[in-house]
């Protein structure tokens, strides 16, 4: 009488067991160009999660496709208050009617609706700080607006149990300030698995001449770009592509015209990564020239600093306290302190023609290609994952 009973109980648990804890991944980005992102979704497929990654669409975002749920939703505002405000409201209202085992929280700007899901149904709640988020310089310029930010930061981070940010010098700045553990996950690039280069592109685009290389999706004031557009009135037998998205694209494409370097700097919207490696595998040198006017560039370690470590070619950067470490452990490229165009044409033009120094920071590139790779990284990821807390 009671066999029955058994077998039905014992079937119920083993669909349980094998059901897949479902995560909810936000963001307010258009998820295309946010490789972070993808490598985490990516990482938590391996680990037999069923993803949902929820972020927006804009009028030139590109099509995507993932192996996971995506939703990209279309907002009455695109920029501004209003944005964040109705971003945040709308992403509650989706959490608040999906099925969701955790969240995963990316940046302070979806944390408050993430956060109160998860006070409301008991939820695990994950969250990936991108950065200093409070110390941008949008927010600094604009001391109201950042107050409110910091206000939402000061009344959650307190009583988050899993944390994790792109690097130690953030995580230390977290917990001194909230006395919470941080873990660090970097923005280390998978590790490139068609390393020939395109030689057809190659031919197209250097010619006789060397290519530079800065690209990003955050491509904003105070990153250095337009010095970078600048410097080249004075480099000798080179071009430099910008490729990627930021506030001051419209300004660098004035410059172009301004200094008449149309045939010297050329600038790209963003692109797939895949195609953006195909550019980045051809140059000569990776530029990353954030300037030190607010904390969060001065302790930024951007994604764009691990694909040129990828492609194996060297660095210059600006003497950022934790991309200046990275960079002289490895001896993998140079290190500049100013910002004078005139200068850096002449620091680029030593590096770019220097044949000894280009061939000791090759060497070490190769060890660094394979020390710095998300398949290493990820391992940490997944700990964290696995030994969530509630």
């Amino acid at each position: 009488m009671f066999l029955p009973i058994i077998y039905i109980d014992n079937y119920i648990k083993k669909i349980n067991q094998t059901k897949l804890q479902r995560i909810i991944v936000s963001v307010t980005n258009d998820l295309v160009s946010d490789q972070r992102v993808k490598k985490v979704c990516d990482t938590l497929l391996d680990l037999n999660f069923d993803i949902l990654l929820i972020g927006r669409k804009l009028p030139n975002s590109l099509a995507i496709e993932r192996d996971y749920k995506t939703i990209r939703m279309s907002l009455f505002f695109n920029k501004g208050f209003m944005f964040y405000a109705e971003y945040n409201i709308r992403l509650f209202l989706k959490l608040l009617f999906l099925k969701s085992d955790i969240l995963l929280a990316n940046d302070l700007d979806t944390l408050l609706p993430n956060y109160l899901i998860s006070i409301l149904f008991s939820k695990k709640l994950i969250y990936d700080s991108h950065e200093l988020f409070t110390e941008v310089p949008e927010l600094t310029s604009r001391p109201k607006v950042r107050n409110i930010w910091l206000t939402i930061e000061k009344l959650i981070f307190p009583n988050l149990k899993n944390v994790y940010t792109v690097n130690h010098k953030i995580a230390d700045i977290y917990k001194e300030k909230y006395k919470i553990p941080v873990k660090v996950i970097r923005n280390v690039s998978n590790k490139l698995s068609n390393k020939k280069i395109d030689k057809n592109l190659s031919d197209l685009i250097k010619k006789d001449k060397k290519m530079l290389i800065l690209q990003g999706s955050g491509i904003n004031i105070d990153r250095g770009a337009e010095e970078a557009v600048s410097m080249m009135q004075y480099v000798k037998n080179a071009v430099l592509y910008i490729i990627g998205s930021g506030d001051v694209f419209v300004k660098l494409k004035v410059s172009v015209k301004k200094y008449q370097l149309e045939d010297k700097v050329f600038i790209k919207d963003k692109m797939p990564y895949k195609d953006l490696m195909e550019y980045t595998k051809i140059a000569d040198l990776g530029l990353t020239l954030d300037k030190g006017t607010n904390l969060n560039y001065e302790y930024s370690l951007p994604n764009k600093v691990f694909d040129y470590i990828q492609a194996k070619i060297p660095v210059l950067a600006s003497n950022r306290e934790v991309v200046a470490e990275l960079i002289t452990k490895n001896n993998i490229g140079s290190i500049t302190k100013t910002h004078d165009t005139k200068e850096l044409a002449e620091i680029v033009n030593t590096i770019l023609f220097d044949k000894e120094l280009n061939k000791t920071w090759k060497r070490n590139l190769k060890n660094s290609a394979e020390i710095y790779t998300w398949e290493n990284e990820s391992k940490k990821l997944k700990e964290i994952f696995k030994n969530a807390q509630l």
